[in-house]
């Protein structure tokens, strides 16, 4: 089995695949928000029969990286042996991290709702908390996942790229990554997955060990391995979710149980099947788009349109 650690784990997305493939074992995820937490934990103990899912499911704040390895107690995170104590325990060690931190800063949705493109967002940064651990543990490889956005961000006040960062904080780390990052945007409908999604899947694997070899060994597994487990026919929403019940927008937002609701089935209702809330703000934007593109007109196709119309356009908030 091959041994992992999840970071930025979320609710558990990655570490489920790679459980699916039952080739690897989960040492240990980590995760700063409460109720993905809650749902890994859950999740590991009811689907995987993980005995030790409250141990080995960590909520911390990846950045205080010296506290996450070595064990803290904290007014908000509890207390914890840290993941230097939980891996030795396991007397495995990290053949792989896992993880992707949050793409907001580097998504194209979030540099056109935000009127600084996200440069002086501080996830612009949080890669650096996932390289620390990847230096401290050393794995044989790890597999970093964001959005394609992430090739043309650039942080700060800087000239350079982000990727162009990343690539080069990697290097000296010791691993190699394929060096045409276009090459790792990966169009997810093509695996299976029922929405137009597409993410950039970075592989990266120690120079030490693969040597001068490291890059035929990266084309390979883009140009040959990968594309193996491609489906032959694509799935759709409709497939997946054709079944549950219509949501439809309310008059005006209600409260329930302290949480505001924009939409809500007329009829039975399904555990955990509902909608975002939706401002008018947002529904006008969405209207607006959609008519764009019934039209025919398709002004709000460009990346500057599109933040025009975010920033000054609908520049209020209702409900």
């Amino acid at each position: 089995m091959i041994n992992t650690i999840d970071l930025f784990a979320g609710c558990g997305g990655l570490t489920e695949g790679f459980l699916q493939s039952g080739l690897f074992n989960t040492l240990a995820c980590v995760e700063w928000d409460k109720a993905p937490c809650d749902t890994l934990r859950n999740h590991l103990k009811n689907k995987w029969h993980c005995e030790n899912a409250d141990k080995i499911v960590l909520r911390f704040d990846i950045q205080r990286t010296d506290e996450l390895i070595n064990g803290w107690t904290d007014e908000e995170y509890g207390k914890s042996k840290g993941l230097d104590a939980i891996i030795q325990e396991s007397g495995k060690s990290v053949d792989l991290i896992i993880g992707g931190p949050p793409c907001q800063a580097y998504s194209m949705a979030g540099r056109i709702r935000d009127a600084n493109g996200m440069r002086n967002d501080y996830r612009n940064y949080l890669f650096e908390s996932y390289i620390n651990i990847v230096k401290h543990y050393k794995p044989r490889a790890f597999v970093f996942e964001n959005v394609p956005g992430m090739l043309s961000a650039r942080p700060g006040e800087g000239k350079e790229f982000i990727a162009t960062i990343i690539k080069r904080k990697f290097e000296e780390a010791g691993y190699s990554i394929i060096n045409d990052l276009r090459r790792a945007i990966i169009d997810f409908t093509e695996y299976g997955i029922p929405q137009n999604r597409s993410r950039i899947i970075i592989l990266g694997i120690q120079k030490e060990i693969y040597g001068k070899y490291a890059q035929d060994k990266l084309e390979k597994f883009y140009s040959e391995i990968l594309p193996r487990h491609k489906v032959m026919v694509k799935s759709t929403v409709r497939d997946a979710i054709g079944d549950l019940p219509k949501l439809y927008p309310l008059p005006s937002p209600v409260r329930i149980n302290g949480k505001r609701y924009s939409h809500l089935p007329n009829g039975p209702t399904i555990p955990n099947h509902v909608a975002r809330f939706n401002s008018a703000r947002e529904i006008a934007i969405f209207k607006m788009l959609a008519e764009d593109i019934e039209s025919g007109q398709c002004k709000y196709t460009s990346i500057e349109a599109l933040k025009k119309l975010y920033t000054q356009l609908f520049c209020f908030e209702v409900f």
